[in-house]
């Protein structure tokens, strides 16, 4: 019975000892400020010329030639994109080889909107024809990129290149080598138009 209490008052010494927290131990040394982040904010180099895109037909962008080069063999489809306030859009699909391109002409702010931190994308520098431009990738998107060209003050044409659901899935690089092989038709096609 002995042997009981004893093992019983061994417990409960071991679970008083657990449940008691230590005693601070005081720092030797002050702690220093931490240092000033900063955050550089990427600046796109002068355009070359302003193209407005106001009251451009997104489907005449690009010329029947220029489509049949990067093999968009379906006829042009028109829409508002509602989410560029209200741009003018175009989807042009291939089924050569199964992707989609989608060209909007934005007029109701600038390329620069692609580099705020509430974007929430990738956005690389980029040249397109001459003009600067952004490569943006979205984070959990990689059937998709965009290249985005700064064409004029508060205007920029957004370049969407997207796997259109091939059996095997275009990488993400392939899809923005042609997001940018269209953007560089669409600034050629949009400068023998001005």
């Amino acid at each position: 019975m002995r042997a009981a209490h004893v093992i019983t008052a061994t417990l409960c010494a071991l679970v008083l000892a657990a449940c008691t927290p230590f005693p601070e131990k005081k720092a030797d040394r002050v702690d220093e400020p931490l240092p000033a982040t900063t955050t550089t904010t990427l600046s796109l180099p002068p355009r070359p010329q302003a193209i407005r895109l106001d009251d451009l037909d997104p489907c005449a962008v690009l010329s029947a030639d220029q489509r049949m080069s990067l093999s968009l063999d379906n006829p042009p489809s028109a829409y508002v994109d509602t989410a560029f306030g209200n741009a003018k859009a175009c989807t042009m699909r291939s089924n050569i080889s199964g992707n989609v391109v989608r060209l909007a002409l934005v007029t109701v702010e600038g390329v620069g909107v692609w580099l705020s931190e509430n974007a929430q994308v990738d956005a690389q520098p980029t040249t397109v024809a001459g003009f600067p431009g952004l490569t943006v990738r979205t984070p959990g998107m990689d059937n998709v990129c965009n290249v985005e060209v700064d064409v004029a003050d508060g205007q920029f044409l957004d370049v969407m290149f997207r796997d259109g659901g091939n059996e095997t899935a275009a990488k993400q690089d392939t899809l923005c080598l042609g997001a940018q092989r269209a953007a560089e038709a669409a600034v050629a096609g949009l400068l023998q138009r001005r």
